[in-house]
């Protein structure tokens, strides 16, 4: 049987991760929570590796987590630990970006939502679905930063799902694209990241994250701490001298 989660490292510091269980609907199955968990400490611990791409084969992207094993196990709580989260319950330092086509339903939006970025195809649907369930979404939380109240809260009280031109006009995707077109739109946007200096691209990630966790003046404070290292960096150098020499920046990632 082929693996779960595929992982393709690219030579171009791209990593393309992809839900491999089209029959279940990429359910977040033990198979697929297991693979995710290591193809995300694959991409973490590659140095040339600099942004990941999550997508899914088939016509869903993910329909959320396992209901037959949560039947058969009682499960009540899922433990902390059950879904392999980036910057949550997995520690990344690097971007990552979902490429959804198809469904996104519960942890399938939970995952995509997990992601820095998003790019959705036309055939996209986005749902919190708990509500009809009888389960919960405590994941949800962060989504707040992303979207208005009114419209979280219609969303989780709803489960209804959304087309993926409602998820870009409130701002939870980033980049449309046709079906055919979705993987070269989230490889073009992880190029256009790769473009920036390694360290300048940490640093702002991280600024991006403090500002969504702290008050305006903690932020502040701690963005000019997390910058430190770029900016005595020696790509701090060569970006000024490369404009000024009217060539391409050699970036070194130090």
């Amino acid at each position: 049987m082929q693996d779960a989660v595929l992982f393709d490292g690219r030579s171009d510091g791209i990593a393309i991760i992809t839900l491999n269980r089209p029959e279940t609907r990429n359910c977040l199955s033990v198979e697929i929570r297991d693979g995710l968990r290591d193809a995300w400490s694959r991409f973490e611990t590659d140095p040339h590796l600099r942004v990941a791409i999550l997508t899914g084969i088939g016509e869903v992207f993910c329909a959320g987590g396992d209901l037959k094993e949560m039947v058969a196990t009682g499960m009540t709580v899922p433990p902390r630990d059950m879904f392999a989260l980036p910057y949550d319950t997995i520690e990344l330092t690097k971007p990552t970006i979902a490429a959804v086509s198809g469904a996104a339903f519960a942890g399938g939006w939970m995952i995509a939502q997990a992601c820095d970025l998003c790019v959705a195809d036309t055939t996209a649907r986005f749902a919190i679905t708990e509500v009809k369930v009888g389960r919960s979404s405590p994941w949800a939380a962060p989504l707040i930063h992303m979207v208005g109240q009114r419209i979280m809260m219609e969303i989780l009280l709803t489960g209804r799902p959304i087309t993926a031109a409602r998820a870009y006009e409130i701002g939870l995707v980033n980049r449309l694209a046709e079906p055919a077109d979705l993987l070269d739109t989230a490889v073009d946007l992880a190029t256009q990241i790769l473009a920036g200096a390694p360290l300048s691209v940490k640093a702002a990630r991280e600024t991006v994250m403090l500002a969504t966790e702290m008050g305006r003046s903690a932020a502040l404070a701690a963005a000019r701490a997390a910058s430190e290292y770029c900016y005595h960096s020696d790509d701090a150098q060569e970006g000024p001298a490369a404009f000024a020499e009217k060539r391409s920046p050699r970036w070194s990632g130090r």
